[in-house]
């Protein structure tokens, strides 16, 4: 990891990580940049009301004791009701906890009829860097607030990413195609790689393949990089020894780690294993150390700037013919959207039956 590729890669994984710790919950992702400009705005407006009390009662000190001179201002307050209103209904029907603060920014002219366009900033005062803008739809009358998503529905995403070369397992030649992003020490991404093989793999035998690409989330996963690195060292000399070698870290995660979670000794342990595998595969052995030394993770980023771009923010996230899926998933669930994706293309799915238990029979390198 040096020099534009280290300091691109840090970007990358920074975004990452910040998404990842809500990915269950991305409303909360929002909920950051909408708590502060409710809170300001509320604030502004208390503010303003207070500086207009203070004019009024330094022109007119007489008025200071008459109730009806304090509540002249009643034009000023109304924009801060508003807002006030707004605020409420996106924190009721998002669920903002009560430590993000929102703001709300000045009605804009939207493209929409009938509509403007407001700016909802969520923050969290403790993590200042953690903000984020949200545009709504505000009617023009005032009564209905709306938010609008668009999607792009063109290029069929699963055919943007950077299979090329990748290694396939399944039918090559399969109309049916599922491209996993996959975290060599996530243990989501292990129990997945246990609902894909063998028992998805067996169902469907000619008719499905699978291939694999790398979005190791390394800010909680420390030494996912380098397993993604040397599985690709072996992808580079045979398609069999990079499955073989993923198999096995989904399986042996834990011993990786090790009981002190050393990244020294996980990665020393990373190599062995590689090492094993290239030898049990008969790979050139000279070629697979440099490999393995060097510890190129150029291409790895580059898949990770494509999840990007097709909405992945976690792992596992998988595409079947292009039908999106975030998060592990059991494998009848799994072989519906399989199924789907089948009948698209006019083959007809096999007769569903219900999942077994079998896991990966994933054998130790070098074995």
């Amino acid at each position: 990891m040096k020099g534009t590729g280290n300091r691109e890669q840090a970007v990358i994984r920074t975004a990452i990580i910040e998404e990842l710790t809500d990915f269950r919950l991305k409303k909360v992702v929002f909920l950051f940049t909408r708590f502060f400009s409710v809170s300001c705005a509320v604030t502004i407006a208390a503010a303003c009301c207070a500086a207009q009390q203070n004019t009024a009662n330094t022109a007119t000190p007489a008025a200071a004791a008459t109730p009806a001179a304090v509540a002249t201002p009643a034009a000023a307050v109304a924009v801060p009701a508003l807002e006030r209103k707004i605020e409420i209904m996106i924190r009721s029907e998002l669920g903002v906890p009560p430590q993000y603060e929102i703001s709300i920014g000045s009605r804009q002219k939207s493209d929409l009829n009938g509509y403007d366009t407001i700016a909802v900033t969520f923050s969290l005062p403790s993590e200042p860097q953690k903000k984020q803008t949200v545009e709504f739809l505000l009617s023009k009358d005032s009564s209905t607030l709306a938010r609008l998503s668009k999607w792009d529905i063109g290029p069929d995403p699963g055919t943007t990413l950077p299979t090329d070369g990748r290694p396939v397992r399944g039918n090559p030649d399969a109309k049916v195609t599922i491209v996993n992003f996959d975290d060599l020490e996530c243990p989501y991404c292990a129990r997945m790689n246990a609902e894909f093989f063998p028992e998805t793999l067996d169902r469907y035998k000619g008719l499905v393949k699978f291939v694999y690409l790398d979005y190791p989330l390394v800010e909680i996963h420390p030494w996912a990089m380098h397993a993604a690195v040397n599985a690709n060292c072996l992808a580079a000399q045979n398609p069999a020894a990079y499955w073989n070698y993923v198999d096995y870290l989904h399986t042996h995660g834990q011993d990786v780690s090790g009981p002190d979670n050393n990244l020294t000794k996980s990665a020393a342990t990373l190599d062995k294993l590689a090492d094993q595998e290239g030898a049990r595969d008969q790979l050139d052995a000279a070629k697979l150390d440099a490999c393995l030394a060097k510890q190129d993770d150029s291409k790895i980023v580059a898949e990770m700037r494509a999840a990007d771009k097709v909405g992945v923010n976690a792992t596992p996230t998988f595409f079947v013919s292009g039908e999106r899926w975030a998060g592990q998933l059991e494998a009848h669930q799994l072989w519906i959207m399989i199924d789907r994706a089948l009948t698209e293309q006019g083959i007809a799915p096999p007769v569903q039956a219900q999942p077994g238990t079998s896991t990966p029979s994933a054998q130790k390198p070098g074995n």
